[in-house]
């Protein structure tokens, strides 16, 4: 992949002559963002629905695979030594170690997918798999850690931790591609 392309597919990140304070700037904005989303939830037992995972996915295909991979290992990071950042103000290692942590475990591998993917190719279409495939990573984490601590039934661990959210992920997969592929117009449409 070329330097020029890489501009177009991660634009957050790397701008040739963006200073090292607007990459510390963009990163840590997507670590208070994910923050957010973890706060706008519906509690549910044992995985609540949160905005958590739309910033994380977004977070990969706007930072790039770097970017979005240190924003949200800081994210994990800062609530695991206690910050309370992670869904209904929880922190903790407990909470890494819990029925939840693989979800959380696994927000730097999405990010990181995502962008990995979006570097190849900016089309809604190829965004939307970039997004899903991301999404798919955390669900397959977070399911495998739900059954063994919690569960130790896959059937159930699948219906809590993956199925019950197929709707609202739909949701947010279409949302985190329509933004970011209305993002790549504008950019594109501003260097023409």
């Amino acid at each position: 992949m070329n330097l020029q392309q890489e501009n177009i597919a991660t634009p957050i990140q790397t701008k040739t002559n963006e200073s090292a304070i607007t990459k510390v700037f963009w990163i840590a904005t997507f670590v208070f963002l994910t923050a957010i989303g973890a706060q706008i939830e519906l509690p549910i037992y044992p995985v609540p629905f949160t905005l958590q995972t739309f910033f994380v996915l977004l977070s990969g295909v706007l930072l790039g695979k770097r970017g979005g991979a240190i924003s949200m290992s800081i994210y994990v990071f800062f609530g695991t030594i206690g910050l309370p950042i992670f869904a209904g103000g929880s922190a903790g290692i407990v909470k890494i170690l819990g029925p939840t942590g693989g979800y959380l475990l696994a927000f730097p591998i999405a990010a990181f997918i995502v962008g990995y993917l979006v570097s190849f190719k900016q089309s809604f279409i190829w965004i939307v798999f970039a997004v899903t495939i991301g999404s798919i990573s955390i669900f397959l984490l977070g399911t495998i850690q739900l059954n063994y601590v919690l569960y130790h039934n896959w059937g159930s661990s699948l219906q809590a931790g993956l199925f019950i959210f197929s709707l609202w992920d739909v949701i947010k997969i279409l949302g985190v591609a329509s933004i970011s592929s209305y993002y790549f117009k504008r950019i594109q449409s501003s260097k023409q």
